[in-house]
């Protein structure tokens, strides 16, 4: 992580991480640490990035690609707001729009959210605004995750998610990289 902190100071001006309201167990709201990908600015907390966004600086690009921006995300493991393995935590903004869309979409809260989760290992990543398809398919995951949760379906999760991770590293992944 140090070498990641410098290449983001030397890539562009403002903090090393990132820290975002995030909806977590029972709905509850944390502090969710990521390293910073994107020049500061005041929408960041109501409008994700999303493809060519002119605010993602150039190491950031990487770090997202990577995923590497999520590595503290390990801190708010030690600090008891997320789990290595759960659905992944929304801003507050995308929960109220995806309860709109989606029936019983609180049943995610009903764990602790997770650095990866069953629809990141399924290859969803992100929260596409507009593609209801991928919001229907991301809670599907995370339901059927909440409902059959056991040590060993975490670590099936934790081995997908390090070979697609891998690919994305070589350039094999499903978006291309």
């Amino acid at each position: 992580m140090p070498l990641l902190a410098l290449l983001i100071k030397l890539d562009s001006r403002g903090p090393v991480f990132f820290v975002q309201r995030r909806v977590g167990r029972n709905g509850v709201l944390f502090a969710c640490y990521k390293l910073r990908t994107m020049v500061i600015n005041d929408v960041a907390d109501e409008r994700p990035a999303a493809g060519n966004d002119g605010r993602i600086t150039r190491v950031g690009r990487w770090l997202r690609q990577t995923h590497l921006d999520e590595l503290p995300q390990f801190f708010n493991v030690l600090l008891g707001s997320m789990s290595i393995v759960g659905p992944r935590p929304y801003m507050p903004a995308d929960c109220r729009q995806f309860a709109v869309i989606v029936a019983d979409s609180d049943v995610r809260h009903r764990v602790k959210p997770g650095i990866t989760g069953m629809a990141q290992a399924k290859g969803l990543h992100g929260t596409p605004r507009r593609d209801q398809r991928i919001i229907f398919q991301r809670y599907h995951w995370d339901a059927y995750y909440v409902s059959h949760w056991d040590f060993g379906f975490d670590m099936r999760i934790l081995g997908q998610t390090v070979v697609l991770l891998l690919r994305r590293l070589r350039g094999w992944g499903p978006d291309g990289f």
